[in-house]
């Protein structure tokens, strides 16, 4: 199906690259990230992998290569989960669900560091994302003054 959807698109063999990783931890099966037009990378769990075996095989693979042909195939304005999407799946043969059922209660948990700002009127703690935003340029602003929030503890 990738190859059909790409040949209509007149984009086979003109760069359409897919990095696979196996590197994603935590409770996520799968996950597509859109670099750019025809980058994409695709990273797996790979103890979600050992423990559901060809389960995962048949409905988590299927399920993150489905984004990456329904983003192709119809642009990046579609739901993520979408009857485009929905579609594929079928195409593909695999259900269309949206969440595994992986036994992953003995599996941690993404804990997001925080990060101290403050304004003239109170202090803020700010996520690591946030954070990050922050670093490379965007503008956080207090809904009490107003003002840009600054990074550190506010003085006394």
């Amino acid at each position: 199906m990738l190859r059909q959807t790409l040949d209509q698109r007149g984009s086979a063999g003109t760069g359409l690259r897919i990095e696979l990783r196996f590197d994603l931890r935590g409770r996520t099966a799968g996950q597509v990230r859109i670099r750019s037009r025809g980058d994409y990378l695709i990273r797996y769990n790979p103890e979600l992998l050992r423990r559901g075996g060809a389960d995962f095989l048949e409905r988590t693979v299927p399920h993150e290569v489905a984004h990456v042909v329904a983003h192709e195939r119809f642009g990046p304005m579609i739901r993520p989960h979408g009857p485009e999407w929905q579609r594929i799946m079928r195409t593909l043969g695999a259900e269309p669900s949206r969440c595994h059922n992986y036994d992953v209660t003995d599996l941690g948990q993404r804990r997001l560091q925080r990060f101290d700002y403050h304004c003239s009127c109170a202090e803020h703690c700010l996520t690591s994302i946030r954070h990050n935003r922050i670093v490379k340029g965007q503008r956080y602003y207090c809904r009490r003054c107003g003002e840009p929030l600054r990074r550190g503890r506010r003085d006394r």
